[in-house]
């Protein structure tokens, strides 16, 4: 799976959430949406993404999304 097309789709569900009036609300949002509908693999590059020494190329509220849920969006092997 290409890793700009994730940062993609991640960056388009963000930019719905950030329409929410609620921050903590729209970061749980944006976790529930990718741990319920992305597959292990999909989370476990995006988080890879979010990792990589330079600009990740993510929206700053799909970022802290990940950070602050990260634990329930890590697969486990």
């Amino acid at each position: 799976m290409d890793t700009h097309h994730l940062v993609a789709m991640a960056n388009r569900i963000g930019q719905f959430f950030e329409s929410y009036s609620d921050r903590a609300e729209a970061l749980d949002g944006i976790a529930q949406h990718i741990r319920k509908f992305w597959e292990p693999r999909m989370r476990r590059l995006l988080l890879q993404q979010l990792d990589a020494p330079a600009d990740s190329g993510l929206r700053p509220i799909v970022a802290d999304a990940l950070r602050a849920h990260r634990p329930d969006l890590t697969p486990h092997a």
